[in-house]
């Protein structure tokens, strides 16, 4: 059981739909789990007149430290069920705009679970280093000694990498011809994942001049259903179309889940990026909850 006592000023923020609950790590939230449950419920969660959407994706507690040059935030992303994430590439965008509105510094460094990330920062649009993607057994983590690639896991064919956070990948013709909801659970759960994984369909846009270009859906772990943007599934699926033939060394790569265009770049020596919007929605107050015995 839980109670509401106290209230704390917080921001929303989004990037290309993934939205979180911005808090300052200044206020004191005993039970941060606790708040998280609460105010990200798709249902009864946070709103406004200035979000169209009800809840939130995750609440970001960021702690910024500007003695540094250039300005350092400690990024902690408690998810919907109440676990941390080690790595959320729209999270740590949103972290840097957070950071810049803060500073007016236009270059930041997020440091996260995963490592600490550069972030640079022109207006709304916010680069984020993503570390390098590793298919490695262990760095997954998967239980066998073998990387996972193009394998069939709970009847859907995917290849497994970390960007961050694990994620199963599958390429397939065409994203809204799988009912996530219903195929993602097994394999996110599914045993060769001891920590489970992130599930992310890709598939290629045809015709599209320029960089390459995938559609993206991506069921999260931790939200425990599908969001309408996750950065580092958007990595994820640059990073397997690159292991897979499906792209040409380093050239950007355009990633589109629901909720907007990603650039992504996937080096083949040097840390991933991903570029995209990073924007405000609104400022409002919310109850600290506090579970009850």
């Amino acid at each position: 059981m839980s109670v509401l006592h106290d209230h704390v000023p917080v921001e929303k923020y989004h990037g290309t739909g993934n939205d979180f609950i911005v808090v300052d790590a200044v206020e004191s939230i005993p039970d941060r789990p606790a708040f998280a449950t609460t105010h990200c419920d798709r249902e009864t969660g946070v709103t406004h007149d200035d979000s169209p959407r009800t809840g939130a994706d995750g609440v970001l507690f960021l702690a910024l430290e500007d003695r540094y040059s250039p300005p350092r935030i400690v990024m902690t992303l408690v998810q919907p069920d109440g676990s941390v994430a080690a790595m959320c590439g729209n999270g740590a965008r949103v972290a840097a705009a957070w950071g810049a509105e803060q500073t007016g510094s236009d270059v930041l460094m997020i440091d996260t679970p995963a490592g600490t990330r550069r972030a640079d920062v022109d207006g709304d649009h916010v680069t984020i280093e993503m570390g390098e993607p590793t298919f490695a057994p262990r760095d997954v983590p998967l239980d066998r000694d073998a990387e996972l690639v193009e394998e069939d896991v709970e009847g859907l064919t995917v290849t497994a990498v970390n960007t961050g956070v694990p994620h199963a990948v599958a390429v397939v013709d065409d994203v809204d011809d799988v009912d996530l909801e219903a195929v993602a659970p097994d394999v996110r759960h599914a045993d060769v994942f001891p920590e489970g994984a992130n599930v992310t369909l890709a598939s290629r846009v045809e015709g599209d001049e320029g960089n390459p270009h995938f559609r993206q859906r991506t069921y999260e772990r931790g939200v425990e259903g599908e969001t309408q943007s996750c950065g580092t599934g958007a990595v994820a699926v640059a990073a397997v179309a690159k292991r897979l033939g499906l792209v040409d060394g380093s050239a950007p790569v355009t990633v589109s889940p629901p909720g907007g265009d990603l650039e992504i770049t996937v080096p083949d020596d040097g840390p991933a990026t991903l570029a995209g919007p990073a924007e405000r929605e609104f400022a409002s107050e919310l109850d600290v909850v506090v579970r009850s015995a």
